[in-house]
């Protein structure tokens, strides 16, 4: 008979002293939050001592602070326990959900007894390190790497070819050409999306102001003023996004769940009202390249890993209590909401527990294990019965749910065996993508790079050659074209224009809009 597998313990920790010799170390955050989640099954301090010995899994979300050779191997070696199971996820902001999901099937196969999931940063600490000068931070784990390459959030580069070659992939570019297509595609005016956008914020600035977790609190929270106002506090990155918009990384912070069976739960006489039942979760992804994908109005990743998320666990979308969408910038949450048919300003439930990246914190790859920590407890506290978490990652690349429940499954199915979804997701719809274009074309969707003075720097273009359909990517081509992407009040999406190679050995091609682009 197969286990039920259940979260029954909780732990965060944040630090907020930048001070040199307070700078503690994404491990240490770590085993911190490791031990507040024991504690929080409400065992004694004699049998916890004991039952950490015990743990059999150990998984962690990769850290962008510091390039550990063997976390989890730190940990387990620090915890004084010898994990059958041990696992560093790749980078990714989706491996939060994706790893409960996953240890939560081991356990109802009975292939892992008491496992646990952690992650956690100390960027604010590094870099106030580096600004004092004092690199390495004082006893932090020794590693191979120059320190010079620890701020480097990936492994792995954001774009190649293409990408690169136009000097576009990182997250601060490609959610604003889905933000600009997807306006579009809605029929709404550059100032009203904007709106909407600083609106949405606010709300989530609000609920960040609630939580003593979040980086920002108990400042007084950024409001539809502020947030959607550029100016030199508020800079413009890039288009349409001011830097509240953005997601802010700069932080310590660490939160860590534990999960074994129902029998195991019972065996140690850990009380009912911790139990908190894993019902279900699914996942995929869209293809790295943000060119190869069919469009740039809708995310098929979130809307399939929503839809089969649900279906895994027995539920529809009106089972669901509340909600925390993963919100590095606001085109997160608007696919899910729009997907799932929730009002973006007004839903009747929550879409954030947390309150966002850019209020609450980005915790790196590990913001949405807050998004289960939060709702564990709001869940135990009688909050609603069920609720779902969307977890993001990449460049609206990756994505994983997973339900949550104060019930268990109202079907008595047992937990899903296997991820009901492919790990990527193929198209039919996807056009092909020419490396070099030439030709009269018009624009599918665009962003502009801006400098500290607000100033346009460089333009985005992904464009359709109107002979034969096909994709390209492109800059700018000259000063007007520039101007007219960067403007406030002109809608460039559809607009015609020219484009050709750049005649340079760097291989980009050059977007022109005005009858003058062809010479």
């Amino acid at each position: 008979m197969a286990e039920v597998p259940i979260l029954v313990g909780v732990g965060d920790i944040i630090n907020r002293n930048l001070a040199v010799h307070h700078a503690a170390e994404p491990a240490e955050l770590m085993l911190d939050a490791i031990s507040i989640a024991f504690q929080d099954t409400g065992l004694s301090s004699q049998v916890v001592a004991g039952l950490k010995t015990k743990i059999d899994s150990i998984d962690v979300i990769r850290t962008w602070t510091w390039p550990y050779p063997d976390l989890p191997g730190l940990l387990a070696e620090k915890l004084r326990t010898k994990p059958t199971h041990t696992y560093c996820s790749p980078h990714a902001g989706n491996q939060p959900a994706k790893l409960v999901d996953e240890a939560a099937r081991r356990i109802a196969k009975g292939e892992t007894k008491l496992a646990v999931v952690t992650g956690g940063e100390a960027l604010a600490s590094l870099a106030a390190c580096a600004k004092a000068g004092v690199m390495p931070p004082p006893n932090w784990t020794p590693v191979d790497k120059p320190v010079t390459e620890v701020f480097v959030p990936s492994t792995r580069e954001m774009a190649k070819g293409t990408g690169a070659k136009h000097t576009i992939g990182a997250p601060i570019q490609v959610y604003p050409l889905y933000e600009n297509g997807l306006r579009a595609q809605r029929g709404h005016s550059l100032e009203d999306n904007h709106t909407e956008s600083a609106k949405l914020y606010a709300e989530f600035a609000q609920v960040a102001t609630k939580n003593p977790l979040a980086w920002n609190f108990p400042r007084t929270a950024e409001t539809e003023d502020t947030i959607g106002r550029v100016s030199s506090k508020n800079r413009m990155i890039c288009s349409p996004y001011p830097l509240l918009m953005n997601a802010f990384n700069t932080v310590n912070l660490a939160g860590a769940v534990i999960l074994t069976s129902v029998s195991h739960a019972c065996e140690l006489g850990i009380a009912r009202d911790k139990w908190i039942y894993l019902l279900g979760g699914a996942g995929t992804q869209d293809s790295d390249n943000f060119w190869e994908r069919p469009n740039f109005h809708s995310s098929p990743a979130i809307s399939r890993t929503l839809d089969a998320g649900l279906e895994a666990c027995g539920l529809k979308k009106t089972d669901i209590d509340m909600f925390d969408f993963y919100s590095c910038f606001p085109i997160v949450p608007k696919l899910a909401c729009l997907h799932l048919g929730l009002n973006i300003l007004k839903p009747e439930k929550p879409i954030t527990l947390l309150g966002g990246l850019t209020s609450f914190g980005g915790a790196g790859n590990n913001y949405s294990m807050h998004a289960i920590t939060v709702m564990t407890r709001k869940l135990r506290a009688g909050n609603g019965t069920r609720g779902l978490i969307l977890a993001n990652g990449g460049v609206l690349t990756y994505q994983h749910v997973i339900c949550l429940s104060s019930n268990p499954r109202a079907d008595n199915l047992p937990y899903p065996a296997h991820n009901p979804l492919p790990s990527i997701l193929e198209h039919n719809s996807t056009p092909a993508v020419d490396g070099t274009a030439e030709g009269e074309a018009i624009i599918e969707t665009y962003t502009v790079d801006f400098d500290r003075k607000n100033e346009p720097v460089l333009g985005h273009v992904v464009g359709r050659l109107k002979s034969s359909g096909h994709r390209f990517v492109a800059n700018h081509g000259d000063a007007t074209t520039l101007k007219r992407l960067a403007s406030r009040s002109e809608e460039p999406i559809g607009q015609s224009g020219y484009v050709r190679a750049s005649g340079q050995s760097d291989g980009r091609n050059l977007f022109f809009l005005g009858a003058s682009s062809k010479l």
